[in-house]
């Protein structure tokens, strides 16, 4: 190599290095995106538990700061106003804030347990059905080879990744103890809530009775699994707009009255005046009741909407 091009090939190193850097972020940038992405998915089903348990994180952290500055305006009109009950006010604001932050807590306690719970079995079952398909062309290539069923069983807990080969491992364990295949595949359908699981079984209980060739049924079934989960990645992907317009629908008069307010309490707070009234409620209190009602309806049924089964 020349001096000029080793020159040359020096001086574009610091470019190509910096473009091997971006590549670098950008991949972990796009993992991190995923995670997040799947952690939503998830945790999409108990939306409503999750805001509850957020609520209850507010009322909690309410609860513990709210007492000291209301009981120094107590004491301060209580000076003012030569008013002796203040100390009883006081009283009350702390039995209150007390059993507010005590209850808000259990909540809260309560709706992380089971929301974390739940996520994690919906996780398993999840990771469960992405990797049936791939398990279920296993078998059939293992049948095809000339192997049993129960040979193609221990494949699969070999050459498996959890949580598909520590559910199968526990099929043949009970096969190992005596149990028969039916039995330990239906007690697997059983344990794993999954309708493809349910139908790989059932096809596998009828072709023990009448006979025909399993490995191409398994294809099929393998088959079927694939376009299906393929057909919900496209839904999911083409009302993404609509899933997400309507949590913006709902949320942003919520956030937006609630910005106001720190912004201008005066401007919010003559919706809570009477009169006017109405069934003996500020008529203000009714406006923001009916609105609330209707963006909850009409959340509804843009979730109703998008939500296409397969």
């Amino acid at each position: 190599m020349s001096r000029r091009d080793s020159e040359l090939a020096t001086a574009g190193g610091a470019p190509v290095r910096r473009l091997d850097e971006l590549r670098r972020r950008l991949r972990q940038t796009g993992g991190r995106g995923r995670k997040l992405r799947g952690l939503a998915e998830i945790l999409a089903p108990y939306r409503w538990r999750v805001l509850a348990m957020f609520v209850a994180l507010v009322a909690a952290t309410a609860a513990a700061l709210a007492p000291a500055p209301l009981a120094k305006l107590a004491i301060d009109q209580g000076i003012r106003r030569h008013d002796t009950a203040a100390l009883d006010r006081i009283v009350v604001v702390f039995l209150i804030s007390a059993v507010v932050y005590g209850i808000a807590t259990y909540a809260q306690t309560y709706l992380v347990g089971w929301v974390g719970q739940r996520a994690l079995q919906d996780l398993r079952l999840k990771l469960f059905a992405q990797q049936l398909p791939d398990t279920i062309t296993l078998l059939a290539n293992s049948l095809r080879a000339g192997s049993s069923f129960l040979q193609g069983i221990e494949l699969v807990t070999r050459e498996g990744r959890p949580p598909i080969s520590e559910e199968f491992t526990r099929v043949v364990r009970e096969m190992s103890l005596g149990v028969a295949l039916q039995p330990a595949l239906s007690n697997l359908s059983r344990r794993v809530a999954s309708e493809d699981l349910e139908l790989m079984v059932t096809a596998i209980n009828i072709q023990s009775q009448v006979g025909g060739n399993l490995a191409t049924v398994l294809d099929s079934i393998a088959f079927t699994i694939r376009e299906r989960i393929r057909i919900q990645g496209e839904i999911q992907t083409l009302t993404a707009m609509q899933r997400y317009s309507g949590y913006v629908i709902t949320l942003l008069p919520v956030g937006l009255g609630f910005l106001l307010f720190l912004i201008s309490p005066s401007y919010i707070t003559p919706m809570f005046e009477r009169p006017p009234e109405a069934l003996g409620l500020p008529l203000g209190v009714i406006f923001f009741a009916v609105g609330l009602i209707s963006m909850g309806i009409g959340y509804l049924l843009i979730r109703r909407i998008v939500d296409i089964k397969v």
